[in-house]
């Protein structure tokens, strides 16, 4: 069943073209902002009708954007597909464009990235570095990496993996068992490993690239994981410019081995060596670039609209150093915080809320950018902005 959400809101073209967005979430919620305007109607897809982008969208579907015919239904609404989530199934993704249907990024893309251990493999084909990596597909090939690799390792889901969820640490060989059910192993669920990376700094970039090859390559940052999870951004990041050049380089060669259209994001680790490996790309606009917003001359969302639609690309420039802090949940507790009227009188901060149902243990529920002459004074506004936001339920 498909449905919309605020059928008063026209769907028809305003005057612009109608960007579809396959999803509702925050990554959609933010295109959409992005997208109004430069003129462009945008409706999404989203399983459930109170998500983050039906507020902002042009039109809101409701449907399960893993079957075809809500897809199809989407698809017959607007003259572009985009994605907020790698999740939706490439094959499904294919089936829109035997159909005449535009889909940016391509299902081919997608398929090169959604399955992780596919995703290593083309890129170390292309002559990226990466990880060494192994496919266990049972038991003993599991006990096969573990020898390979000696411990600790990496043990990952090859699909449907964020924030670390589908990723377990192995250290002993005692754990291999645990580690094999809890990702789902003994189910079928498709695992690899991946040998331990003992990188001093985690560093990202956001590229955009349009169908023709043009690129927006935006700063080198640093990010700052707890628990997996991105906690803090820092534009640009410090370091010696050699290994940085080198670092965005790698990106471009990495995002252009997939074929990528629109702004994706490129995870890195810096090793001790001033040597750079590709841990991840996600195929979509990143947590790593909302700085983006206040920080450059063009964000990775308006951006990410620019080069679906085949419109030119806006710079890249970094307007001043820029910090982001995410908005974590602790657990249980509203979607809208206390303290905004605090947060919102400290100079130099902005914040973004998700509209989120609810608050509850690693979820995100908005984030914080400063600006400001240094990076130390960015980082210092963005988290006193971000201290002062309280979703818990709890006074």
């Amino acid at each position: 069943m498909v449905s919309a959400v605020d059928p008063s809101r026209s769907e028809s073209p305003a005057s612009g073209p109608r960007l579809g967005i396959i999803g509702g979430g925050q990554l959609a919620r933010m295109l959409a902002l992005a997208a109004h305007p430069l003129g462009c109607p945008v409706i999404t897809l989203e399983r459930a009708a109170a998500c983050p982008a039906a507020p902002v969208a042009t039109a809101a579907r409701v449907g399960d954007w893993n079957t075809l015919p809500p897809l199809l239904d989407l698809a017959s609404r607007v003259d572009v597909l985009t994605l907020e989530n790698e999740f939706v199934d490439a094959g499904l993704l294919a089936e829109l464009e035997r159909a005449g249907h535009r889909v940016l990024p391509s299902s081919r893309s997608l398929a090169l990235v959604q399955d992780k251990l596919v995703q290593k493999r083309t890129l170390a084909e292309a002559g990226l570095p990466v990880p060494r990596l192994r496919d266990t597909p049972y038991p003993a090939a599991l006990a096969a990496a573990a020898a390979e690799f000696g411990y600790p390792f990496l043990l990952k889901a090859r699909r449907n993996g964020y924030d670390g969820k589908g990723n377990v640490t192995v250290r002993a060989a005692g754990e291999l068992d645990a580690a094999w059910r809890r990702l789902g192993g003994d189910r079928g669920n498709p695992l690899f490993a991946e040998a331990w990376c003992p990188f001093e700094r985690e560093l990202a970039v956001i590229i955009t690239r349009a169908e023709d090859g043009r690129e927006a390559v935006y700063p080198v940052v640093d990010t700052v994981q707890r628990d997996h999870i991105c906690h803090v951004v820092r534009a640009p990041a410090t370091g010696d410019p050699t290994v940085l050049a080198a670092a965005a380089t790698i990106a471009g060669r990495a995002v252009a081995a997939v074929g990528a259209v629109g702004s994706f994001g490129v995870e890195l680790f810096l090793l001790a060596d001033g040597s750079i490996l590709v841990n991840e790309l996600a195929p979509r606009v990143h947590n790593s670039g909302h700085y983006t917003i206040e920080g450059c001359e063009c964000s990775q969302f308006e951006n990410h609209v620019r080069a679906v639609l085949g419109w030119p690309l806006g710079s890249p420039r970094l307007r001043a150093p820029a910090v982001m802090v995410n908005l974590i949940g602790e657990g249980p507790g509203p979607g809208q915080p206390a303290g905004l009227e605090a947060a919102l009188a400290v100079p130099g901060a902005h914040v973004h809320l998700y509209g989120k149902d609810g608050s509850a243990a690693g979820r995100k529920l908005g984030h914080v950018t400063a600006t400001a002459a240094t990076l130390p004074e960015a980082e210092a506004a963005a988290r006193a902005c971000a201290a002062h936001l309280r979703f818990s339920a709890s006074p």
